[in-house]
C-alpha cells in the first residue's frame, strides 16, 4: 500500500471551529444590525425603522440562501445595496462615501457583541507553526464580511499564526465548492494531498476538502452553536446547517472525526503517522 503524503500545511474553518458563539448570540446581532441600518439610513436621509430592517434582513437571508446554493457568493458592497433597495423601495445611487457609512453600521455587530476564541485554538496555532507546517484558513462568511473578520481574528490575537486567510465573499465562491480549498493550497504552496482540512460542517468542511483532495477532520461537537438560531429556519445559521442536513458522517467519511479542538493536534499527528 502507498503511504499518504506528509503533511505540509493544514486550513481551518472559522466558525465553530476557532470562533464560537453562545445561544443568542445571533438574535443579538441581528438586533443591532437593525438598529445601526436604521441610524445610518436616517442619516443619507433614507428613512427606515429597525422593524422595517428586520424583515428586510429576512429577504436578505432568503435571497442569500438562493445564491448560496450553488456555492456561488454575493460581495459586501452587493449586500448592502439589495438591503438599502429593499428598505427605501428605489435602486438607490450610492456614493463611497454613503457605502462607507452603512458598511460602517453593517459589520457593527461583530465588535459590539463578538464571538469568543476556543480556548485550545491558541495552543493548536503555535504548535502548527511551530512544526513548521503552513496555515490557512478558509472561511465562508454569512453578513460580516473577511475584512471584519480579519479585523476579528486581530482582535483576538492569532491572525499572525496564519499564512493564507481565505474568505468566501473576496473569492466569490463558497465551500464546498472543490476551487475554494485548490486556491488555497496554491497559495500555501502544497499540493491538496499534503493538507488536512479542520472543521465542523459536514458539507462545508469534511465534505468539500475530501472532494478536493485534502484530507480532512471533522470536529463534531454542539459546543460553540447558537443552538437558538440553529432553530430558526429563518436565520442564516439554520439555513447553512440546512445544506446538510441529508448527508451522514458515514456518507462522507472524512479521515478523522474529535468532538474537542484540542484533540486536534493528536489527530494530525496520527494522520502524519500515515
Amino acid at each position: 500500500m502507498r503511504s499518504m503524503a506528509k503533511i505540509k500545511a493544514v486550513t481551518l474553518d472559522l466558525w465553530q471551529t476557532l470562533l464560537l458563539d453562545r445561544d443568542g448570540a445571533s438574535e443579538r446581532r441581528n438586533l443591532i444590525r437593525c438598529q445601526n441600518l436604521a441610524k445610518a439610513l436616517g442619516q443619507i436621509g433614507m428613512e427606515a425603522s429597525p422593524l422595517k430592517i428586520s424583515s428586510v434582513l429576512r429577504e436578505t437571508s432568503s435571497w442569500l440562501a438562493s445564491v448560496w446554493s450553488s456555492d456561488r457568493e454575493v460581495t459586501h458592497h452587493d449586500q448592502i445595496r439589495f438591503v438599502v433597495e429593499r428598505a427605501s423601495g428605489v435602486a438607490a445611487e450610492m456614493s463611497e462615501e454613503r457605502l462607507e457609512l452603512l458598511s460602517s453600521a453593517y459589520v457593527s455587530p461583530i465588535f459590539e457583541h463578538p464571538p469568543y476564541l476556543d480556548p485550545s485554538a491558541d495552543r493548536l496555532l503555535q504548535w502548527l507553526r511551530e512544526g513548521g507546517k503552513g496555515v490557512g484558513l478558509i472561511s465562508n462568511v454569512g453578513m460580516t464580511p473577511g475584512f471584519a473578520l480579519r479585523r476579528v481574528l486581530q482582535m483576538q490575537g492569532i491572525v499572525h499564526y496564519f499564512d493564507v486567510l481565505v474568505f468566501s465573499d473576496e473569492v466569490g465562491i463558497r465551500k464546498p465548492d472543490r476551487s475554494i480549498f485548490h486556491l488555497t493550497a496554491e497559495k500555501l504552496g502544497a499540493v491538496p494531498g499534503e493538507i488536512v482540512h479542520i472543521g465542523d460542517d459536514l458539507r462545508s468542511d469534511a465534505l468539500g476538502g475530501k472532494k478536493a483532495g485534502f484530507r480532512t477532520v471533522l470536529l463534531s461537537t454542539d459546543v460553540g452553536r447558537d443552538m437558538i438560531a440553529e432553530r430558526d429556519p429563518t436565520s442564516l445559521v439554520s439555513i447553512t446547517r440546512e445544506f446538510g442536513s441529508g448527508l451522514s458522517i458515514d456518507e462522507v467519511a472524512p479521515d478523522k472525526t474529535v468532538a474537542s479542538l484540542d484533540m486536534v493536534i493528536e489527530a494530525i499527528r496520527q494522520l502524519d503517522d500515515g
